[in-house]
This record gives structure tokens, sequence and C-alpha cells, in this order.
């Protein structure tokens, strides 16, 4: 295969293509240099069509350690499952290639992005995406594009295209752009109370940059001039189309109008048994050429064509939904708190059909959830976790790890709400949230921002605002479109665009945005945004009603906490040698938790106060030992008992002796066996009544 290499300038560094050089046996293959970020992108597919309805792309985004200098953890020391944030790179590229190939193309397309060499200052996601792009162009599959993707930050109001991590931590926001030269059709972001006129510019901002990155594929691709093959669709033959045309149509009017989830799948998959058996009785050849299961296939997409275009009919020209909402209404909205006993918060957030318990739990700052990845964080003390079992849907499926779909969502979630999420100085505990959905039908994710919202507040974690998202829907033919407010399930399946909006009162947190058509254009990003302003304050209203902010006091099982910075020179002698000294006084107060922080701040959790306070004055005795004085009184513990007398324990290595004479002053008798008065580990109050010249303690008993 023939070397090729393209250059081209992009911000700081030079975005350099090779072909030709690295994995020539597969489809194509594409090499991207930017700065010190290499990335091999390598396209393969299967030339057999499948019988399903959906496409298999597949999109696997590799992170090699070696590419930043690490080593694997663990016992094997090598790469292992795809971590949380190469599953999010995956998923964002594909959701920015995956409208650009032909409807009903269903050959199978495996994409594989290796991280060879990583440079944190390039974003690597974006070179992956730019090389799926090209080598997708350049193969022979009927791809439509290209596209590119940029990412924008927001500084001192100039907005940066591409910034680097550093540039992030100061920026308003982390916007994700997708798209063509003509339209976007991918967006992702998270940022901080962001205006909807401010995002409408960023997206702008962003495109502007998406046309010089296709501008520079497509001059590569006029080029080399790719032989791209004919596609053998996966189309639903005529007779079949046609005959559910002719006798389904009423039946998909009922259903078209049926609001109830459960009911109307009851129906479409009678309907779909009826209709074939009609279909068998008429069609006698078509049924000894094809069997059962491939018949019924085309039957079923057949009436969910129909299904489609009845639903979007209906949208468009009467503005009526399935539910007999308009476009811009919102399903019934319930929220409740308090829904679990135990648990440090919970709450539950309704809307339609669609159900989602949320539950908060708080821990130490070393509880925090350590990342073996490629990039410079290492751990997060904010998590948020979102499962969608399968009888939520009414169904039997796959139980287990997550799929890419919850790791998704989960992120999304936790993307919006680490925008009103205090900072660690303010409220040093570890916070995990876990939203589990109880039933689906549309806009799961955004219900889980709302409980998470509700169940932080109720757990007393001082976030700086409620927080609330909805989903918004497209229905476009031609020039003509609706835009939907809260979609349910059937509305994102057959429609265009499912657009979610999450963010305070005051602006957007959180935003995601994936299209089914090859992309859209401004003005409809416009009215989405700002249905969804109007929408997710009536959210809010309704969230409000239940609690409006956070609790003052939290959940009575939630670890409490007592903080302190003590001086660094002092961290040595409370954690002793070994960490024998810690882990005693960790041992003697209820397997309280410590930590100390290299700056000497040290933070104490316990459920019980009384034991907090027990543990920091045992660490306060050995940062500040109180002097030792004749008439010092101690409350001190037994630690040795000899025949002459008792040696207690006064504070961190300090003993002092009760001589047995004292024992028999304090309790009016001679005493012959110290055992019978006094045991090893009995706390008891004693005064110091003499100093020896080599620092031995003589006490007195004072009280037992």
């Amino acid at each position: 295969m023939t070397k090729e290499k393209f250059l081209f300038k992009e911000g700081e560094y030079e975005l350099v293509v090779e072909l030709g050089t690295m994995a020539n046996l597969a489809e194509k293959s594409v090499k991207i240099t930017y700065g010190n970020t290499v990335v091999l992108t390598t396209i393969t597919y299967d030339g057999n069509i499948n019988n399903q309805d959906f496409f298999p792309l597949q999109i696997v985004f590799q992170e090699k350690l070696y590419s930043v200098g690490k080593i694997p953890g663990g016992f094997l020391k090598r790469e292992g499952r795809p971590s949380e944030y190469a599953t999010l790179c995956a998923r964002l590229i594909d959701r920015s290639i995956r409208p650009l190939f032909p409807k009903g193309f269903v050959n199978e397309v495996q994409i594989v992005n290796n991280v060879f060499a990583l440079d944190d200052t390039c974003h690597v996601r974006v070179n992956a995406a730019f090389a799926t792009s090209l080598a997708l162009s350049l193969s022979s599959l009927p791809f439509q594009g290209p596209s590119a993707t940029v990412v924008v930050g927001k500084i001192n109001d100039k907005f940066i295209i591409n910034p680097t991590q550093d540039q992030l931590l100061n920026s308003e926001m982390e916007l994700i752009v997708g798209g063509t030269k003509n339209a976007i059709n991918m967006v992702e972001a998270g940022c901080h109370d962001i205006l909807e006129k401010d995002m409408i510019k960023a997206l702008k901002f962003a495109h502007e940059h998406i046309i010089k990155l296709v501008i520079f594929q497509e001059s590569i691709i006029k080029k080399l001039k790719p032989n791209k093959f004919e596609p053998q669709l996966a189309l639903i033959p005529t007779n079949i189309e046609q005959f559910v045309k002719t006798n389904c149509q009423s039946q998909i009017s009922k259903i078209s109008t049926t609001a109830d989830k459960k009911q109307r799948s009851n129906l479409l998959k009678t309907l779909v048994e009826e209709t074939y058996q009609s279909f068998k009785s008429q069609f006698q050849q078509e049924i000894l050429m094809f069997d059962e299961e491939t018949i019924i296939h085309n039957l079923r997409k057949s009436i969910d064509q129909l299904l489609q275009t009845t639903m979007r009919a209906m949208i468009l020209e009467n503005n009526v939904r399935i539910d007999g909402r308009k476009a811009d209404e919102i399903r019934k909205l319930t929220s409740i708190i308090d829904v679990l006993p135990i648990v440090h918060g919970s709450a539950m957030f309704s809307r339609g059909e669609t159900q989602v318990l949320s539950v908060l739990t708080l821990g130490a700052l070393a509880e925090h959830q350590i990342i073996d990845g490629l990039g410079k964080e290492e751990y997060k003390r904010f998590i948020h976790h979102y499962n969608f079992p399968p009888f939520s849907v009414g169904e039997t499926g796959r139980m287990g790890v997550p799929s890419r779909r919850e790791i998704g969502h989960g992120a999304l979630g936790e993307k919006a709400l680490l925008q009103v999420i205090p900072l660690e100085k303010d409220f040093p505990y570890t916070i995990r949230l876990v939203s589990e959905v109880l039933a689906s039908n549309g806009s799961t994710s955004q219900a889980a921002i709302c409980a998470s919202s509700m169940a932080l507040m109720a757990g007393g974690v001082p976030i700086r605002a409620a927080i609330a998202g909805i989903a918004m829907g497209l229905i476009k033919e031609g020039k003509k479109f609706t835009v939907l407010t809260d979609i349910q399930g059937l509305e994102d399946h057959l429609g265009d665009m499912d657009f979610k909006v999450a963010g305070t009162a005051n602006g957007i947190c959180a935003l995601q945005m994936d299209i089914k058509i090859t992309g859209i254009d401004f003005n409809i990003i416009t009215e989405a945004l700002e249905k969804a302003r109007i929408a997710r304050l009536q959210v809010l209203t309704n969230m409000n009603e239940i609690i409006k902010k956070p609790r003052i006091a939290l959940a009575p099982n939630a670890p409490k906490i007592i903080q302190k910075l003590i001086p660094i020179d002092k961290i040595r002698d409370i954690i002793g040698v070994g960490g024998k000294v810690i882990n005693k006084i960790i041992a003697d107060c209820d397997n309280v938790k410590i930590d100390i922080e290299d700056d000497g701040r040290l933070l104490i959790y316990h459920n019980d106060q009384a034991i907090l306070d027990k543990a920091w004055q045992i660490i306060e005795n050995i940062i500040n030992p109180v002097p030792i004085e004749i008439g010092s009184e101690f409350d001190g513990k037994v630690v040795k008992i000899v025949n002459f007398g008792a040696f207690v324990n006064l504070q961190d290595k300090l003993d002092g002796l009760i001589h047995i004479s004292q024992f028999s002053k304090k309790f009016n008798k001679h005493i012959d066996n110290l055992n019978n008065v006094v045991k090893i580990n009995d706390i008891i109050k004693v005064r110091v009544i003499k100093v020896e010249d080599n620092g031995k303690l003589n006490l007195e008993i004072i009280d037992k």
C-alpha cells in the first residue's frame, strides 16, 4: 500500500495524518499524531448482511497504559476491561458517526482506536473521532461523512477550542460537539449554569472549527478517490410492506393513540401475530420460500414503520402525541423523599410511567474511587451510578455488569450533578449516588438527575441549587419540524432526536444530544433549548414543593466528622511506627475512620459524636500533651499490675505508678492483692503527687 502523509495546522500543534504505515491488512487504517498523542484507527467489516433490525457497529477505544508510562495495577499487570473513560469515548464516537450510514445498512462493522502515546495537553477522543471519520471516508463502506469532533471551553467570557486539561479546570464549560460540514449531530456538555443564548454561541463556535477539519478530510478524500461498494440494504419485501399498509392501518391508528405502554405493547404483539396468520393464508408461495421467523421479522418491521409514519403525521399535522399531550406538555410529575430507612438520603421521581429511585451514601474521603487510567486524575470523590434492569421495561434480560448505555447515562447524571456538589474543603466526604430505574418509558437519565438532586438535599449535602433534567425530541420531514417536550420511549424510538438538558433555575449544567438524521440546524437547537428551559423550571417547581433546600443536619446514620488542622511535624507521632499509634486509636474508638492529609488536615469520621470526641481527645493529647506537674489530674488506663502497685497510662507513652499503699489509703484497709480492687484496662482518675528526677511519676488514686 502506498504511504501517504498529510499535515494540517490545528491550534498549538500540527495534525499529522499517515496512511499505509501500520495495520495494512485492515480494510482501512489511519495513524494520527497531534503533539505527542498518537492514535491508530482501523476499520474492518463483514461482507455478509445480517438479519436484524439494527446496525451492528462496534466502536472500541483501547487505552494502553504504556502510552503514559504506567504499568497496570492488579495481579495480571495488563489492561483489563475498558475503563469508564474508554467506554464514554467509544460512545462519543459512535453517536457522531452512526447517523451517517444509510438506513437499512446492517453489515457488521468494527472500528478500533488504539491510543499508542498520550500527551495530556491534547484531547485524545477528538483525535480518535477524526481518525475514525477519515478511515471510514477512505474505506469502501457507504459512509456519508466526513465528520469531526471538537471540544470547547470558556474562560473569562472567551471560547477556547480544544482546551488543555489545565485550562478545563478554570473553564465554565466542557462542550464536546460532533458534526458534518452542514450540521451538528452530536453534543455532550458539562457546564456551570450557562445561559441558553451562550450555549448557542458556543455551538456555532464549535461548528466553525468542525467545518475546517471536514474540509481538510475532503482534500485527502479528493486526492485518494476511494472506491465505495453499493451496499445491500436490509429492506422490507415490497409485498409485505404493501400487505401491512392495506390491512393494518385501522389497528395502527388505534395503537398510535394508546397512552399506556404495556397495553400498547400487547396490542402490537397481537397485531403481528394476526397479520402473520392473515398473510400466511393469502401468500402460500412466500411461506414456502421463506422461514416463519424471517416473515414475522419483516412483518414486525413493516408494522413498526407504519406506526412511525402514522405517529409522525399526527404530531406534524395535528400537534397530537401518542398520549394526547401537545408538543410542549410534560407528563404528570411525582416527587417523594425519605423513601428508604437507614440510608443516608433517598428520593424517588416519577414522570409519567418513568420512575427512578436514587440513594445517597456518604463516606470518608479515603473511600474515594481510584482511577487507573490515562489521565492525571487518580481518584474522584463524587460518584453517580445508574442501573437499568430489564424489569423496568417489563422484560427479561441480561443482569450483571453495567452496559455501555448504563455507564453513559450514569456519567451524564454525574456531569450534571457535579456542577452543584460542594467543594471538598467545605464538605469533606466521598459522595455516592445510585439511581435505580424502576420503570422506564423514556427519559430515565433525566429522572435520575431529578431524584438524585432531591436525595442529596434530603441527606443534608449542601448543594448550591436544585437541578432537574428534561429530554426533548424532534419530528422532522423536509423543512417542517416539531420539537417535543418530555419524550416518552416510543417518541424516542420513532423520532429524529434525543436532546437531554439538565440544569438549575439559573442555567444549563449538562447537555447530551443524539441525532438519528444526518444533522440539525441552529433554529431547531435554539427552539429545543428554550422549550427545555421552560420545562426544566416546571420540573423544579414540582421538586421544590417536596424539598426546597438541603437539610441542615445529616441523616442519623451518616458519618459525622471532626475536621482539624494539625502541625505537619506531628503527623508522624499520630501515625506511629508502622501505623501502630493510629491503629490503636482506631481500635480503642470503635473503628473510627481517620484521614490525615499531607498539608496537616485531619478528618475523623464516625456515626457517634461521643466516639469522635474521644478520638480527637487522644490525638489532641499527642499533639499538645498536658504538662506534667504535681497536682495534675488525669483519667488514666490501668496497663500493668505488679505486687507493689499498678501502672497507669496517662497520655501517649507516658505511664505513672500508683503504689499499693495508695490503694490501702483510698479504701481505708490493708490490701494484699491489687487484683481484688483494680483490673487491667480499668479507667481511673489519678493525681500526680511526685515527679522523680528521672521523670518517673508517682500517682494517687482519686476515684476508681
